[in-house]
């Protein structure tokens, strides 16, 4: 079987059963697979949701909403009516889609949440005698009633807030069974090429207390779930979507390394954040799974956290994708793609793109670091370099990875410039800042402030940046980035004595910007009109 060099996880619920009014249309729910046809992906993963939240005709796991009768969330009401009208006139959402991906040309590996987490208890809020609203006795909120002893924070020891404690704990065989059953019924029923375990979506699965035996347990699971796999086939694939950093994973319970080493995986997604993030480092698990018959596949979400950007340019992409290959991984996983639903011409520019590093190379790139902030959250065991605070004549400094050879492309002509904008939280006019790159400082000539001290609208604020100022230094050639790590310094070397936040570096963002080819013009004599477009004549 051809394995999948990109791939494209798209939700079952947001940009399809959520979108269309009852009752669904078989061909409306084919679109899911026709939407993604045509483009460079080769393979789609389909959300299945948890064992009990499912939209296909199951008999081993507990349907979507079931036990609700008067549903206070009217698109998830929805949901379950398209799910039910398609599977009583014959139509099962899943086999609907495995048909149609096969009749495409695409492989398809429908993929589970091994843990959900608390989707399930805002459903509890829902159970109410007065609505008319009862426990399933085989499914849904009655599995939730009788699982609760099972919960990883079910001895009481716990802060009540942390995200892991009303997680299925994993030391359960009756947890671990039930979630096996729905991969067999899977696996035994439908014409899949594989499936995906979703691990890194609430990824808490043991009591802090119980980690390492837990390792031991997760890896025993998983090991049998690939021998169900490839007994049913042997051309099946097992994918796992993980987090990226491995010290992240064996901190929750996950032992990828091992699985490598053991040969019970045959792709590893690596999620780095749920945003996008050009600096992600990949190059461990793919040191990990060198001789192996393992493919590590990078994980490229589509969000980004900016002021000026929610969902990442073409730019953004490119940045990031050639980051990627340039670390030898084996392919990309469009994570959560799916957002920019209903897709445009712009969406299937980034699609027609991402597989080319070779063809990216000389084209326009924005690598933007990631910020912690609203929903970006790292991993256990990581940090994210941004937001950075300034002290009064102490350096400090981010690392930008690039994958631009600009001296290279400069030689053909090509390069048109280079621009390094850093955006300052909570300093005012009066603050001075020395900015240096790669040990070299950078002349104020080059530079251009943007005052964003105050604004009455605009753009969003993206992790959560304050009032402050742009700085944009459009780059001379002596003082371009090189190809690979780069060091920004800043030294705040004035404050203002009457303000009280500490100033920060909120967002780092390096752009780089090409010419099609010699002497070429950026667009309609460079300016921002675009080539003429009206009628002949």
């Amino acid at each position: 079987m051809a394995k999948p060099r990109i791939m494209f996880d798209t939700d079952a619920r947001h940009p399809l059963i959520y979108m269309y009014e009852p009752p669904m249309q078989k061909e409306e729910y084919e679109s899911a697979v026709d939407e993604i046809t045509g483009t460079p992906v080769e393979g789609l993963t389909f959300s299945l949701g948890d064992t009990q939240s499912l939209l296909h005709d199951s008999k081993v796991g507990g349907m979507w909403g079931e036990g609700i009768n008067r549903w206070p969330h009217i698109i998830w009401k929805r949901a379950r009516q398209n799910a039910d009208a398609l599977i009583a006139d014959g139509n099962d959402p899943l086999k609907i889609i495995c048909d149609r991906a096969r009749e495409k040309g695409i492989l398809i590996y429908p993929s589970i949440f091994v843990q959900q987490g608390g989707r399930e208890r805002f459903i509890e809020s829902w159970i109410d005698e007065k609505q008319g609203n009862e426990f399933s006795k085989t499914g849904g909120a009655g599995f939730k009633a009788r699982m609760k002893d099972l919960h990883i924070g079910s001895v009481g020891d716990m802060d009540p807030d942390d995200p892991a404690t009303n997680c299925y704990d994993f030391k359960h065989a009756e947890i671990r069974n039930e979630r096996s059953a729905l991969i067999q019924e899977t696996l035994n029923n439908y014409e899949i090429d594989g499936l995906e375990l979703h691990l890194s979506y609430t990824p808490y699965y043991f009591h802090p207390n119980n980690i390492e035996s837990g390792r031991k347990i997760m890896t025993s699971w998983i090991s049998d779930i690939y021998e169900r796999v490839k007994t049913s086939n042997k051309d099946r694939e097992l994918i796992v979507r993980i987090p990226t950093n491995i010290n992240s994973c064996i901190s929750i319970g996950l032992d990828p390394v091992e699985w490598i080493r053991s040969g019970i995986v045959d792709a590893i997604v690596a999620e780095p954040l749920n945003t996008i993030d050009p600096m992600a480092d990949f190059r461990p698990l793919v040191q990990a799974s060198k001789g192996s018959e393992c493919r590590i596949i990078a994980g490229l979400p589509a969000g980004v956290v900016s002021d000026r950007q929610g969902t990442a340019s073409i730019e953004v992409i490119r940045a990031a994708a050639c980051n990627y290959w340039a670390q030898g991984i084996d392919g990309i996983y469009l994570t959560g793609w799916y957002g920019s639903w209903p897709y445009t011409p712009r969406f299937y520019a980034k699609l027609r793109e991402v597989a080319h590093p070779d063809i990216m190379a000389p084209k326009d790139k924005y690598y933007v670091l990631p910020t912690t902030g609203g929903r970006v959250k790292p991993m256990a065991n990581e940090t994210l370099q941004l937001p950075l605070n300034l002290d009064v004549d102490v350096p400090a400094s981010v690392t930008l990875e690039i994958s631009d050879d600009l001296p290279l492309w400069n030689s053909k002509g090509r390069v048109h410039e280079v621009l390094l904008r850093i955006r300052l939280s909570h300093n005012t006019e009066i603050d001075k800042v020395e900015f240096k790159l790669n040990g070299t400082k950078l002349p104020e000539k080059s530079l251009r402030k943007i005052n964003e001290l105050y604004r009455m609208t605009g753009p969003r604020m993206g992790g959560g940046a304050g009032s402050g100022y742009w700085n944009i230094f459009r780059l001379e050639k002596e003082y371009w980035p090189v190809k690979g790590k780069n060091t920004i310094e800043f030294t705040l070397l004035k404050r203002d004595p009457h303000v009280l936040p500490s100033p920060t570096v909120h967002f780092v963002e390096l752009e780089t910007r090409y010419l099609m080819g010699k002497n070429f013009h950026r667009s309609f004599v460079d300016s921002d009109l675009g080539p003429y477009d009206g009628p002949e004549g």
